[in-house]
Parts: C-alpha cells; structure tokens; sequence
C-alpha cells in the first residue's frame, strides 16, 4: 500500500509540473482570429490580450457599426481558437495518472 501512495505522489508531481509547463506555453503563444473573410484579423495571446488588430482598407469607408461588428467577432473567434488550443493542451496531462479505483480529479 505504502509503495502504491508513493507512487501516486510521484505522479501527481510529475502532473502538475506539466501542468505548469503547459499553461506557460498557452501564456506565450498567439493565436489569431478572423471575420468577414479575413478582411478584419486580430492576434491575441494566451492571457487573452490583444496583440494586433488588421483591418483591410476596403472596410474604411463602410459602415462605422458593422466595422465594430467584424472586429468584434474577429476577437471573438480568436477567444475560442485560444480556448479550444488550451483544452487540446491541458487534455492529455491526466492521462496515464493511475488513481485508485473511484478517485477521480479534481479530489
């Protein structure tokens, strides 16, 4: 039993230093996102702050609400890209944790 505990203690280090590996990877990535076709294109990083914003020129003398519409949804759609790399990241670091039988994480 004593070898069993130990064992899982080794593994939950081991878990958590590649949790903490992985979420400094996510902070210091960058993901972009898109609206209209790519006319308007952000880039945010893994703290969620926005980094650059792309807006073509054709845009400018269009509709002042439906420009902020687009780059609305641009940033929108860079959250969930961001969010949807982070769970793909994050996903695999439990697997292989052999928890005894009716445990499960979070405790």
């Amino acid at each position: 039993m004593k070898g069993g505990i130990g064992n899982l203690m080794k593994q939950a280090q081991q878990m958590q230093a590649d949790m903490q590996r992985a979420q400094e990877e996510i902070a210091n990535m960058e993901v972009e996102g898109q609206s209209g076709g790519g006319l308007v294109k952000v880039v945010m990083n893994g703290q969620h702050e926005l980094k650059k914003v792309n807006i073509d020129d054709s845009l400018f003398g269009d509709d002042k609400d439906m420009l902020e519409d687009l780059i609305a949804a641009a940033v929108n759609d860079a959250t969930q890209r961001l969010a949807s790399v982070s769970r793909d990241k994050l996903s695999g670091l439990t697997d292989g944790l052999d928890l005894p039988a009716g445990m499960k994480l979070p405790f």
